[in-house]
């Protein structure tokens, strides 16, 4: 009995690379709407947990991450798409 094997499903691995790519775009707000949430479990502040101070470095230093973080994904996929371009030009 000698079933018929499915075809091996091939993505190119540049194109694989920009799917996840944008995929990592479209979930970074989700992401960052968690790590802003996170003072919001940390309490009212005075001598058990951190100050409003800390908050707001925290807060800051999330939005700096995510600004990073979100220029270094658009800059592989606008990298990806100039080489996509110039093999669709030979």
């Amino acid at each position: 009995m000698n079933t018929p094997s499915k075809p091996a499903v091939f993505l190119e691995r540049a194109s694989y690379r920009q799917r996840r790519l944008r995929d990592a775009v479209r979930l970074l707000p989700i992401f960052a709407v968690v790590l802003w949430a996170i003072p919001l479990l940390w309490g009212a502040g005075g001598l058990t947990g951190p100050s409003n101070g800390h908050a707001l470095v925290y807060v800051f230093g999330v939005w700096v991450l995510l600004i990073g973080s979100s220029a270094l994904i658009v800059r592989h996929l606008e990298n990806d798409d100039a080489a996509q371009s110039n093999e669709d030009i030979d």
